[in-house]
């Protein structure tokens, strides 16, 4: 069973170590007080750990020998040997207290810290970043990837406290027998050569299974996304299958991972142990020729057994060293993601509706063809304004502009005459408000949808804000009113409801732009045409620019800018359009008619 690596090579692997070190440095600049406390208490644990050596060493040679001897056992000699363990092994309680408190503290602070900053990021960057990356990777990016950039932490401090302990055992090693301390020292390089050669052969793998997690994570997020559609297509087989491959491929990388790396831990588990056995059989012979005392070979023997611990814990900081690159990578990825949507400091004086104007804007997706080209028309202060073309003139496109989600490749939005670009994010905010064509509807009550927690907007606005959508009437009915919970992206609601439930929010907020694109779709021709008639009577302080299909939605607009082939064909009002454009005329009688015929179908 095998797993394709492409894309990884060695000169990958052979940075793998010093850059996983350098990840080790940022992790202590970014938290300098937990690591202290945790290499701090490492290192009480360590020196205790070589001082118990000798302690248990002086105890057998000193009391127990004697004792032995003599057949009797001082009770002084007892008690002080008992108080000298007990007294090492509460500092070594402490230091696993401060050890383990500060490494726990120092990974997950850690990872709170790049967690926020990875969804930062992601609110910082234009839609048209998200729109090239699959929400499950970005899930995945700020989940996983950050999890496994931390994972070294937890044993990091030990392995850090270690060094001390291994430094202060080498040092005592050659004060009790410079030939024992030879042989304990040659273990050590052996450690380095099979921790090379597990990071060369690790790293492309951990990295690829690093990879997949993310795309296991797009797709199972894609399928769930996508739910009615796979149910209504009979697409689950289809969907299992697509799931199947790549988290087949997911398994076979992590599993060549846990080979390699269950081979690793056996044998970096072993050295120590055949040190001690060496040291025995060395420490035997040496006693028996008369150059070593009990006590010392029994505080050698001791000491490096104890030592095979700490060797473990510097062996799991590197054999984690291969997946915390490979999730450090695509953090940073993210974070280092350019496109940073910068905001001005300009705000909008005054309160009421605002003027709109397009000037000469252009604008298209990535690399495809414009969209939009030289588009320069005005939706006057306090005016409704409808937007009219054939799916993909380029009207979705005009309301993001607006809202300024994306920046218009050449020309200039303004609103109030002031370009959108040097607007604050506060000021636009509370200036605009998109509805889009796809409703969207939090797992929470209708309240907390419609609100959203905004200051300002209190029960009163809301329910105003819901009897303006035509939404008070359903809501009445339902089993706690506006606080009655909908379900996750709105379960419980029907499509119409959803909309006028999203319609509500952009309305609570009183904006002084309404931007809705296609957001009455889904409701009853009825209901829509009371909806836009109610926002003519009551909201005078607001302008509206409203993307439309339906005729008598078309009619209730101040003017109608007609889009053809992302540019403006035509504008004016909606009886001197359908009479004077073909093109116009033609294509609002076919929504007219595709309509009529849709509602005949249903009625029969």
């Amino acid at each position: 069973m095998g797993v394709a690596v492409s894309g990884y090579n060695t000169g990958y692997d052979r940075g793998v170590v010093l850059r996983g070190l350098r990840l080790l440095g940022r992790s202590i600049r970014d938290e300098p007080a937990t690591f202290a406390i945790g290499a701090l208490g490492s290192v009480l644990f360590a020196v205790m750990t070589v001082a118990s050596a000798y302690v248990i060493g002086a105890v057998v040679g000193d009391v127990a020998v004697p004792a032995i001897e003599a057949g009797r056992v001082p009770a002084g000699a007892l008690a002080l040997g008992g108080a000298a363990i007990l007294g090492v092994s509460v500092l070594k309680i402490v230091g696993i207290l401060g050890r383990r408190l500060g490494a726990g503290a120092m990974q997950y602070r850690l990872q709170a810290r790049y967690r926020r900053a990875v969804t930062q990021r992601y609110l910082d960057l234009p839609m048209s970043w998200h729109q090239r990356h699959p929400t499950g990777t970005l899930l995945s990016n700020a989940n996983n990837d950050v999890e496994s950039a931390f994972m070294p932490i937890a044993p990091f401090p030990f392995a850090v406290g270690t060094v001390t302990m291994l430094v202060t055992a080498i040092v005592a090693l050659l004060v009790t027998d410079w030939v024992l301390a030879l042989v304990g020292v040659a273990v050590f390089p052996t450690v380095f050569v099979i921790n090379v050669v597990y990071s060369r052969r690790s790293a492309p793998l951990q990295a690829a299974a690093q990879r997949l997690r993310g795309e296991v994570a797009a797709v199972a997020h894609e399928s769930f996304d996508g739910a009615l559609v796979v149910k209504t297509a009979g697409r689950e087989a289809a969907e299992t299958a697509r799931f199947a491959v790549v988290s087949d491929q997911l398994r076979d990388a992590s599993i060549a991972a846990g080979r390699i790396r269950g081979l690793f831990d056996p044998l970096m588990d072993a050295l120590p142990n055949v040190g001690t056995l060496a040291v025995l059989v060395v420490g035997s012979v040496r006693l028996a020729a008369g150059d070593l005392t009990v006590p010392q070979l029994v505080s050698a023997a001791f000491l490096f057994s104890v030592l095979a611990f700490p060797v473990r814990a510097i062996g799991w900081v590197l054999g984690d060293l291969p997946r915390a690159v490979a999730g450090a990578d695509r953090v940073d990825g993210v974070l280092a993601a350019e496109g940073e949507m910068a905001h001005g400091t300009a705000e909008l004086p005054g309160t009421g509706a605002v003027e709109l104007e397009f000037d000469r804007v252009r604008f298209g997706y990535g690399d495809g063809a414009d969209v939009l080209t030289d588009v320069s028309f005005t939706v006057p202060a306090g005016r409704t304004v409808a937007l009219v073309g054939a799916t993909g003139a380029g009207k979705s496109t005009l309301t993001q502009l607006a809202a300024r989600l994306v920046d218009p490749a050449d020309g200039t939005v303004r609103l109030a005459g002031r370009d959108v670009r040097d607007l604050s994010a506060a000021a636009l905010a509370s200036t605009v408000a998109l509805v889009p064509q796809v409703p969207f509807v939090f797992d929470d009550t209708v309240h907390g949808n419609v609100a959203l927690d905004r200051p300002g907007v209190g029960a009163d606005d809301a329910a105003a804000a819901l009897r303006l959508a035509q939404a008070d009437r359903f809501v009445a009915a339902l089993p706690d009113s506006a606080d009655t919970p909908v379900g996750e992206r709105g379960a419980s609601l029907s499509g119409g409801q959803r909309q006028r439930v999203t319609l509500a929010r952009g309305l609570a907020g009183r904006p002084r732009l309404l931007i809705l694109d296609d957001a009455t779709s889904a409701v009853d021709p009825r209901v829509e045409q009371a909806i836009l008639a109610g926002l003519r009577t009551t909201g005078t302080d607001t302008t509206v620019l409203v993307v439309a299909y339906r005729r008598a939605t078309i009619a209730l607009a101040d003017e109608v800018v007609y889009l053809a082939d992302g540019r403006v064909a035509a504008r004016g009002p909606h009886r001197e359009l359908l009479a004077t454009v073909p093109g116009y005329a033609e294509l609002v009688t076919a929504y007219e008619d595709a309509g009529d015929e849709m509602a005949e179908e249903v009625a029969g």
